[in-house]
């Protein structure tokens, strides 16, 4: 199998090499074709992406990325966007669950975010009014919205889950966002066996902080997606362990969520669960599930023992000793 890899900016490189180790210790024979893209590349070579980028993505169908920097309030737009747009990776799936040994308020959560990927704020339509005045559309249509809603309710019949909640903010948004819940409304009567409901953006935040295990699947636009999926993440140990994947018709690109953490790279600090449990969505979405059961079990085991976590849950280990334990756990499963 080929596929792409995208270092990125920051840790990402540190992580990616991670991801590369990992994936050989698993025997996956994954031959990846690496590319660069970001910030760092940018100031390197004028341009965002490298070459070539654009038309392997297309011919391998598959990409592990790491995190790139976008500037905020001015520059280029976010690399991960253009990816998306250009992809058509329509869904955004973003899975959360709690870790032993990671010290939190909750220790049952098991949360999966399904966020629409193509349109709303994201859409980048922007424009001055005057010098003083700037105006962002938020779009929405009955298309996007029918499939990535139709996206959320396979995917948790898939999975063996029981809820599809619609996260919105309908009362006050009445066309844009009324029509994101009125499509959910439709389509959810095509899968009885499903509990579906919906919850306002603001009322799920509050609910999710104070008890986030009433919920299983959310489904949502662009924009709250964004946000929720982060807080979420701090409800299981931060975004060390969130991974992502963005999925189209024939491409997708899997990636850690977690920015480039510019002021610990190269310092052998970052935790790269984020972008090895990406890695493992992706061995799952390409008949590798047996090996992304594996490393799933592999990461949970270092992560309870606690031996080897990095500092951002607490730990006393680095990057490298994460990984070779990571490493270890899969070694001994095979001795």
């Amino acid at each position: 199998m080929k596929a792409v890899l995208i270092p990125g900016d920051g840790i990402g490189k540190e992580i990616a090499e991670s991801a590369v180790e990992v994936s050989s210790a698993l025997g996956t024979d994954i031959e990846w074709q690496v590319y660069h893209a970001g910030r760092e590349y940018y100031e390197e070579s004028g341009k965002l992406l490298e070459d070539g980028l654009l038309e392997a993505i297309q011919q391998c169908k598959v990409a592990l990325k790491g995190p790139t920097a976008t500037p905020i309030g001015t520059g280029f737009r976010s690399i991960n966007v253009q990816l998306r747009q250009q992809f058509s990776t329509y869904a955004n799936l973003r899975p959360l669950c709690s870790w032993k040994g990671v010290e939190t308020p909750y220790a049952n959560v098991d949360l999966v975010v399904v966020r629409e990927n193509s349109e709303d704020l994201y859409k980048g339509i922007e424009y001055m009014v005057d010098e003083d005045t700037a105006c962002g559309v938020k779009l929405i249509t009955r298309k996007a919205s029918e499939r990535i809603i139709r996206f959320a309710f396979d995917y948790a019949k898939k999975h063996n889950r029981h809820k599809v909640t619609c996260v919105h903010k309908a009362n006050i948004m009445k066309m844009t966002d009324g029509l994101f819940l009125h499509v959910f409304e439709e389509v959810a009567k095509e899968y009885p066996d499903i509990e579906a409901d919906d919850v306002i953006i603001d009322a799920l935040c509050m609910k999710l902080v104070k008890e986030p295990t009433q919920f299983d699947v959310l489904v949502t636009e662009n924009l709250y997606g964004d946000i929720i999926s982060d807080l979420c993440a701090g409800l299981v140990g931060g975004l060390g362990f969130a991974p992502s994947a963005n999925i189209g018709e024939d491409v997708s690109i899997y990636e850690a969520v977690h920015g480039s953490a510019p002021d610990i790279a190269g310092k052998n600090m970052a935790n790269p669960s984020a972008i090895l449990l990406a890695l493992a969505m992706m061995l799952k979405d390409n008949e590798m599930e047996e090996k992304a059961e594996r490393l799933e079990k592999a990461i949970a085991t270092v992560v309870e023992e606690g031996q080897e976590t990095t500092a951002d849950i607490g730990g006393n280990g680095t990057l490298r000793s994460f990984t070779s334990a990571v490493i270890e756990r899969l070694s001994n499963e095979t001795d």
